[in-house]
């Protein structure tokens, strides 16, 4: 049943006699929730959609935690928990979760205008999101929660969690959200508005030692692209020590955030065991963003590969950490996969290391009028 762009005002009648059905996709039909009892009487159930806007342009029907954790067959989920707590009674009431091939989960109450937002993107509307379409096949978005360190609120169950978006929720690092040994697999992470948040991780997850090999199989191993926008209390992205693990990390993009000063961030404990690194290769970094971050200083302590660097009004940064190979005389060269550099303002590009050999390499583009639009 194909229930998606419909003008239908109120859930149809009778559905829990369609005890057969194995198809639901529906948009919210001027429901605020999902009427409690029918779920469980749809046992057969392998797909269940509730669409993220009616024609209205309403927010997602809510549903409990306790009814879908009820549908034993389910294969793909789509659908919004008000709360944190129906979330966690979903997971609890059956490890259902690690046999869906998809899911996309809203979890949390996300602000009017960001649904706008997205609603203006959307191809059509009632249709599934472009704007989500950039994300893997198993994604939850955390809006608008408040944890306050109770670690009862930590998922530990989520062992197949490909995309993770927070939005507006006060912990301090993921830590406080997400069972670090089950994020082997996250391959894109997005971080808005969350002013309370530190780090991606606190440095004090990891015991301190000296950088490993690289890891293929650690923490955010998985990991392809970070974003972080609107953090304000954050000075940090995320610790050294983590470098090893983003084996595969393609795209780091920070912007708005007032208070960030290192992207990646040294504590005096890693200072004192890592002293002789000073290069770092991440094999798959592709694109470093940096926009409008006025308490930037640095980049990383260690000297990144990176073959496109955008920096955009981050006016305290003074030195990029752009390794440059050595030619057989002693001088510097530009990295061979080094593709561009955008800056801005123009004035900027006097004071980073190295600039007469990147220089080639460099543009000066007029100041982008949003992140989002890039």
């Amino acid at each position: 049943m194909d229930l998606a762009r419909t003008a239908l005002e109120k859930m149809p009648q009778g559905m829990e006699c369609l005890t057969n059905l194995r198809y639901l996709r529906m948009n919210g039909c001027g429901e605020k929730e999902f009427p409690s009892g029918i779920l469980p009487k749809l046992s057969h159930l392998q797909v269940l959609v509730l669409e993220k806007f009616t024609a209205r342009g309403d927010g997602p029907i809510t549903i409990k935690g306790k009814e879908v954790g009820s549908l034993r067959n389910l294969e793909s989920l789509e659908c919004h928990f008000e709360g944190f707590s129906d979330f966690v009674e979903y997971l609890r009431s059956w490890d259902g979760i690690l046999s869906l091939s998809t899911y996309r989960i809203f979890v949390g109450m996300v602000d009017e205008d960001y649904w706008a937002y997205i609603n203006d993107y959307s191809t059509n509307i009632g249709d599934y999101l472009t704007y989500f379409d950039d994300y893997p096949s198993k994604t939850v978005l955390l809006g608008n929660l408040s944890f306050n360190g109770d670690r009862d609120f930590q998922v530990k169950f989520l062992n197949g969690i490909q995309g993770l978006i927070c939005q507006c929720f006060d912990a301090r690092s993921l830590c406080d959200v997400l069972s670090l040994e089950n994020a082997t697999e996250l391959e894109h992470i997005r971080i808005e508005d969350c002013n309370n948040m530190e780090s991606l991780v606190s440095s004090s997850w990891f015991c301190y030692a000296p950088p490993p090999l690289p890891s293929y199989n650690g923490t955010f191993s998985g990991l392809k692209e970070l974003n972080c926008c609107g953090c304000n209390h954050m000075k940090k992205l995320f610790p050294l020590v983590l470098l090893p693990n983003l084996v595969n990390l393609a795209r780091i993009d920070v912007s708005y955030c007032e208070k960030m000063e290192e992207i990646i961030g040294t504590t005096d404990e890693e200072s004192s065991t890592s002293n002789s690194i000073t290069e770092f290769i991440l094999p798959k970094l592709r694109t470093l963003y940096l926009y409008r971050l006025p308490e930037l200083k640095s980049i990383c302590s260690v000297r990144l590969i990176c073959n496109s660097l955008t920096v955009i009004r981050c006016q305290k940064l003074k030195r990029m950490a752009i390794c440059l190979p050595l030619l057989e005389n002693g001088q510097p060269s530009p990295p061979p996969s080094l593709e561009i550099i955008k800056a801005y303002p123009e004035e900027w590009w006097e004071h980073p290391n190295a600039k007469d050999v990147l220089r080639p390499f460099v543009t000066f583009p007029q100041e982008e009028t949003s992140w989002r639009l890039r």
